[in-house]
């Protein structure tokens, strides 16, 4: 781990080393009892040559003891270990010739003024990284503590926390997720407050350290959930399930890096298809897919309007001009903020925020007409099909754009020293590639998954598409009568709307009470009387089943202008390496709420989800194997949470109900009440890929040039079933080089790799770029001093014209300004966002009346003069104005002059 180098205090004892010295003693044996290795171990004091073994009979610990030599490393993995100390140390001198790097100048950040200052300091070399070691690549060493399971640390309930602890537990046998956190820990960095990433880092290595410690307390961990969530306060019960969402979403926020991509930009874009911003998926609250099953979302309290049966993700379905675009923009912004403190039945988020989709029309001249909207993009463009059944999906990560101002500054610039971005973009010529934007983190990598959600008029057979990304499934657990219609040869894909799932209909006293006695009944016969058992199958398929949209959930088709029958029907695109289920086992209404006990059997190994795969998907890999359940002991008011999870070192099922940590049998696993299923994806290919590349490794070939490749793909490569191309660019600017803000840290991000393992890596999985050399980016330094003249010359400015309207007596004028614009400025010129903001967008506080442009009651918004208004909008442009006038009261002269003879009178008594 590079994150805790702590200062050992005997570095000072190491002699001079080479890697080709340590090569040379791997090959030896023992010096006492002539075991030869693996895992000899050297002692690294000054002029001491002893080599000894570490599981036979540890003579390199007796070595130490009698020599007091307290400095080794492993011949095998080159890790360094301080008796002493009992931890891992690192050398400063790192082990190996490494190639000679130019000297370059490290940034720095100071505070002044409240701004962070980018300056350029004194020369310093970039830090050399290591060399990729066996265990870098997920060779299993047998040393003496790796014989011991990690892992298998309870956590201490700290009030009512066990759907905490759950939770936590489930996600710490996430392999992909928790060796990211164990093997590049550098990268949670953040600014952010309260630095989730940083608490979770720290419990992690907790949890999975060698010493084993029986429990830990995820107090600082829990504090900063509740800082940023109210709902997690004080020592009531929670759900699990929307405690994974808040701290996925937090971890999200804080570890997502900008991707900068150069992509084609769509040939059927026309001059009127206007180009507008939207943040990536990856930039916005994940959330649970939901919408593939309306009889779900029916019961399940989450609106449905005539207007639009079908899911709200999907908005309106085509947008024809910019401006019925910016309507159903504002009404879906509009619909978030109402509805962003509002849980729905099952105790979740709004599914109505921030969902990525991308919509598809096809319409019978063979055209499909393209909306995207969510990902950063939305423009629309046809796309000739040949076959109306099968639409042919664009791919849902293949475009995003530019910011563009919408309007631009009524007058020109009354400050020449800063000029207005949305100019350049308006005298720029339109090009053929554009750079575009997105967000990404490993959250992200591990979890996002695509789903296709299609409806068809059955009128004029429109069918509209939406691509969605999801983070979860949250499955309805079918009853009798939906088992049956789900396996029945005359029902075989559609059912109707509102019969999925019995428990989720509304429900009134009297039904409510039938309702109970039917479950008390159901609880007290067998359950052999009561017909097939439920599977996850089952549960899959019903959600992903055909709903008829009739009745008063009619599809409101936008090429016949009224409401009509549909069918809507979803598929999956892509799925996650990781695959989170949640099981709608909890119901809460008005004045109740209910839990459905019914027991959904689930495998262990070999969950199949071809079934479910979009037809014209991309090959993956579609067999899950469980990692960790959640599950759920009570009523919906009251119970325990405890967590099952599958060991990854040992494959050992083990049961982590809050500090006591148990092994159980497989059965007993089986036999749980599932409400929260974590699945990875199973690939044989893929472990003996590792293997191979390992045994390259072990063969240490002498090399003239060394690779240097980001240790967040060799984190996939050892973790994922499917790790994609390698990917340098996170450790890369746009230039090739290191960005100027990573210099300082460049050897958490990047090891170096013999060429032979970089030529097979390179040849199985493509990608890239190679690189040879690290350099700190020139281009990118100038760019950062300039946006940093920029922050501070804003911000002097801002300052000055404030200060002076504060001093006025009686302005008369104010222009009002959105907060949630001027947060988004402020955040810029303090240096906590690097980008600066859009256009200024009042359009939130603004209403107009009788043609006049006035303040929205209630609005969020701050008040400023008419110079400081000018100074922003000659940069950023954007509008309207908002101008409030005070009232002017006019005095009767007469009643002054007798009010001041009263006064001269009073005063002369």
């Amino acid at each position: 781990m590079t994150t805790f180098r702590n200062h050992c205090p005997h570095l000072d004892s190491v002699g001079e080393i080479t890697k080709e010295d340590l090569i040379q003693k791997s090959h030896g044996a023992c010096q006492d009892c002539k075991v030869r290795g693996p895992n000899l171990w050297a002692c690294l004091e000054n002029r001491c040559s002893y080599v000894g073994c570490g599981e036979s009979q540890d003579h390199s610990t007796i070595h130490s003891k009698k020599t007091k030599h307290y400095l080794t490393v492993n011949l095998t993995t080159l890790r360094v270990w301080c008796y002493a100390c009992s931890k891992e140390v690192f050398l400063d001198r790192k082990l190996g010739t490494p190639p000679s790097l130019p000297h370059v100048r490290q940034p720095q950040q100071t505070q002044e003024n409240s701004v962070q200052d980018f300056k350029i300091p004194s020369n310093t070399a970039l830090k050399t990284p290591l060399v990729a070691v066996f265990e870098d690549l997920d060779i299993e060493v047998e040393e003496e503590d790796e014989l011991k399971a990690r892992g298998l640390t309870g956590l201490k309930n700290i009030g009512n926390t066990c759907y905490m602890n759950a939770a936590l537990q489930a996600l710490s046998n996430c392999p992909p997720l928790t060796q990211f956190f164990l093997d590049c820990g550098g990268l949670a960095r953040t600014d952010k407050k309260p630095a989730i990433c940083k608490s979770y880092l720290k419990l992690m290595t907790e949890l999975w350290h060698k010493s084993r410690p029986g429990s830990v307390v995820p107090a600082n961990l829990f504090q900063g959930i509740k800082t940023v969530n109210p709902t997690f306060r004080g020592y009531s019960q929670q759900d699990a399930q929307e405690f994974l969402r808040c701290l996925m979403d937090l971890l999200h926020e804080e570890l997502k890096e900008q991707v900068m991509e150069i992509e084609e930009e769509p040939q059927a874009l026309t001059s009127e298809e206007t180009v507008e911003e939207e943040k990536s998926q990856s930039d916005v609250d994940f959330q649970s897919c939901e919408s593939c099953s309306s009889s779900s979302e029916k019961g399940e309290n989450e609106s449905v309007s005539k207007g639009g049966p079908e899911d709200s993700t999907e908005t309106t379905m085509l947008i024809q001009d910019e401006e019925d675009l910016e309507m159903a923009k504002d009404w879906q912004k509009e619909k978030m903020c109402n509805k962003s403190n509002k849980a729905d039945s099952d105790g979740e988020p709004d599914k109505d925020r921030d969902t990525v989709c991308e919509t598809v029309d096809l319409n019978s001249q063979e055209t499909v007409k393209v909306q995207i909207h969510g990902r950063a993009s939305e423009y629309i463009t046809d796309v000739h099909l040949n076959d109306l059944s099968t639409p042919q999906i664009l791919p849902s990560n293949e475009s995003v754009n530019p910011r563009l101002s919408a309007s631009p500054p009524k007058s020109g610039n009354l400050w020449p020293g800063l000029t207005p971005p949305h100019k350049k973009a308006q005298s720029s010529s339109p090009k053929r590639k554009k750079q575009h934007k997105k967000y990404r983190s490993v959250i992200s990598d591990i979890f996002d998954g695509t789903i296709i959600s299609s409806v068809q008029c059955l009128t004029c057979d429109r069918v509209s598409v939406t691509l969605e990304t999801f983070q979860d499934l949250s499955l309805p657990i079918p009853g009798k009568e939906d088992l049956a219609k789900l396996h029945s040869s005359s029902h075989p894909t559609i059912v109707k709307a509102g019969s999925c799932g019995e428990a989720y209909a509304p429900q009134g006293w009297i039904a409510f009470f039938m309702e109970y006695v039917k479950r008390f009944v159901v609880s007290c016969v067998p359950s052999w009387f009561w017909g097939p058992v439920v599977t996850l199958q089952d549960c899959l398929a019903a959600f992903f089943a055909r709903d008829e949209l009739k009745g008063d959930n009619m599809y409101s088709c936008e090429k016949c202008k009224k409401l009509r029958n549909g069918v809507k029907f979803c598929k999956v695109q892509k799925f996650p390496e990781i695959l989170c289920i949640h099981l709608k086992r909890f119901r809460h209404e008005l004045m109740f709420s209910t839990k459905i006990s019914t027991h959904v059997s689930f495998p262990l190994e070999g969950l199949d989800l071809q079934p479910f795969l979009a037809k014209d998907s991309p090959a993956q890999i579609v067999t899950y194997d469980l990692l960790s359940v959640i599950c759920h002991h009570g009523t919906a008011s009251s119970g325990h949470y405890i967590a099952y999870c599958r060991n990854n070192l040992n494959n050992l099922w083990y049961e982590f109900d809050d500090q006591s940590v148990t092994e159980v049998s497989e059965s007993t696993v089986q036999n749980a009440e599932a409400y929260v299923l974590f699945y990875r994806k199973s690939s044989e290919e893929a472990q003996r890929e590792r293997r191979r590349i390992s045994n390259l490794l072990n063969i240490m070939e002498p090399s003239l040039l060394q690779f240097y490749i980001s240790r967040q793909w060799l984190n996939k490569f050892k973790t994922f079933a499917e790790p994609g191309p390698i990917s340098n660019n996170d450790f890369l600017c746009i230039h090739g080089g290191i960005p100027p803000r990573k210099a300082s840290y460049i050897e958490d991000l990047v090891l170096m790799l013999p060429q032979n393992i970089w030529d097979n890596l390179y040849s199985r999985y493509g990608g890239g770029p190679a690189v040879n050399h690290l350099y700190i980016c020139h281009t990118c330094q100038i760019e950062a001093e300039k946006i940093e003249k920029r922050r501070k010359t804003e911000l002097e400015i801002f300052i000055r014209l404030n200060r002076a309207f504060q001093e006025e007596d009686s302005p008369a004028t104010f222009y009002c300004i959105s907060m949630q614009w001027f947060r988004e400025w402020e955040s810029f010129v303090k240096g906590k966002d690097g980008d600066p903001p859009g256009p200024i967008d009042n359009t939130k506080i603004a209403v107009t009346k009788c043609g006049n442009v006035m303040l929205k009651q209630g609005a969020d918004s701050g008040q400023i003069s008419e110079e400081t208004w000018n100074f922003l909008q000659s940069i950023y442009g954007g509008g309207p104005e908002v101008i409030l006038r005070p009232p002017v009261v006019h005095v009767d002269p007469d009643a002054l002059q007798a009010e001041e003879k009263i006064e001269v009178e009073t005063r002369s008594l």
